[in-house]
């Protein structure tokens, strides 16, 4: 039953434009938190006794939070169960504190570790519910709506790198404005109305939150997914490092810091063009194809960033701009075709536990990249990250040709 049998206005043009404006705007204040920490760890490690270990945990702590605040989230139902809107806005809030927390505290113990844990639980709150919103205004342009969500994440997940680039070699100026736009987000969220096609609240029920393997075409998107997921988050938390370590060859150590940390907000930023280029062509086309081919393109970028590592920086940055737009444009599509093979009264809960699986993932390749560059070097580590985009390639093509594809996009697969 949709929101608008429950009673509520049904929505115009104008309440559809207000409320997505507003919902992304606050999904980009938001999502600065996520990186925020990974992109003042060299002003950290260059005040503080950072050992490796803690610099990497410092960026997978708030994935582990974020995996387990979808997977008790999921578990709960919580996104089909409470009023969304407010589900994020005390998200946001809470994040917001606990992020500014790590003002106050010694960032190389333990404590910042748990605050950055926090963080990440909260976004559980924050990102799927945002989709969730954006799913019920959908009316045969769920692609693009869930597109404009996950550009706002890229970009929101690029800022602290610019920030960081402009605020010097002190890291608090940027905690300290991420949480500020963090609190901000919530208070935004006053003005999102919730869609027509927005189903009632449900019950509990584990079942809907397995749904996301045990359902043959939920299976193969999903499996698509965790193959886009093994590149992007790996992609974003190191690329900034990659490039320093490369401009450092033909420039100076704080030259190359500088424009690593400028280039890599434009790697991560300009994902949210590929969203929305994305999200226009999955509605048109169908929503395989596009993820197939942003699938094949980005992972052509993993086996062919090691060769440009060292070489002018111009072309080092063309490349991983390229690979930036492509390896997150197919992400809003996994997500629109969770939604669109799911049950309407479910969304919230498969997109929660579909991005659960994702982020748990993303735990093993932000590790392992960093351990194989140092075994074999820059030239060679991103390689490995190719072994996602062929595992995706291959569910998006099998999907293609089962009947539940006649679901996607209205029938355009």
């Amino acid at each position: 039953m949709s929101h608008a049998a429950l009673g509520a206005p049904v929505s115009d043009g104008r309440a559809k434009r207000h409320s997505i404006a507003a919902l992304v705007i606050a999904q980009v204040l938001a999502l600065t938190l996520w990186f925020s920490g990974s992109a003042v760890v060299p002003a950290l490690r260059a005040e503080a006794d950072f050992s490796d270990f803690h610099a990497a945990a410092f960026t997978s702590a708030v994935q582990i939070g974020f995996v387990a605040g979808t997977l008790f989230s999921a578990i709960l139902g919580l996104a089909d169960r409470l009023d969304p809107r407010r589900f994020f806005m005390l998200s946001a809030i809470t994040a917001a504190t606990v992020n500014a927390a790590l003002l106050v505290v010694d960032p190389a113990t333990p404590v910042a570790l748990a605050l950055r844990f926090a963080t990440g639980a909260c976004m559980a709150g924050v990102y799927p519910v945002g989709m969730k919103l954006a799913a019920g205004w959908a009316r045969g342009d769920l692609g693009l709506l869930v597109g404009l969500l996950v550009g706002a994440l890229a970009l929101g997940s690029a800022s602290p790198h610019l920030l960081g680039a402009f605020g010097g070699v002190d890291w608090r100026p940027t905690i300290a404005v991420t949480s500020l736009l963090a609190g901000a987000s919530a208070l935004l969220m006053g003005a999102v109305s919730i869609g027509p096609a927005t189903a009632r609240p449900q019950r509990f029920a584990f079942r809907t939150a397995w749904a996301v393997w045990s359902d043959p075409g939920l299976r193969l998107v999903n499996l698509g997914y965790l193959g886009h997921m093994w590149e992007l988050y790996a992609l974003w938390a190191w690329v900034a490092v990659f490039l320093q370590a490369s401009f450092a060859r033909t420039m100076p150590m704080a030259e190359a810091v500088f424009w690593a940390k400028c280039a890599t907000f434009a790697v991560v930023g300009v994902g949210g063009i590929g969203c929305i280029l994305a999200g226009l062509a999955a509605d048109r086309l169908g929503r395989t194809m596009v993820t197939a081919t942003a699938l094949a393109v980005s992972g052509s970028c993993a086996l062919l960033a090691g060769t440009s590592f060292g070489a002018s920086p111009a072309l080092t940055v063309a490349l991983c701009l390229i690979w930036g737009a492509s390896a997150v444009a197919d992400s809003a599509q996994f997500s629109a075709a969770a939604a669109e093979l799911s049950d309407p009264r479910h969304v919230g809960t498969v997109l929660t536990a579909q991005t659960c699986g994702g982020f748990t993932l993303t735990l093993l390749s932000i590790h392992l990249l960093p351990d194989l560059a140092d075994a074999v070097g820059w030239e060679w580590a991103p390689a490995v990250l190719a072994l996602g985009p062929v595992v995706g390639i291959w569910a998006m093509l099998r999907l293609r040709r089962r009947p539940e594809a006649q679901r996607l996009a209205g029938g355009r697969r």
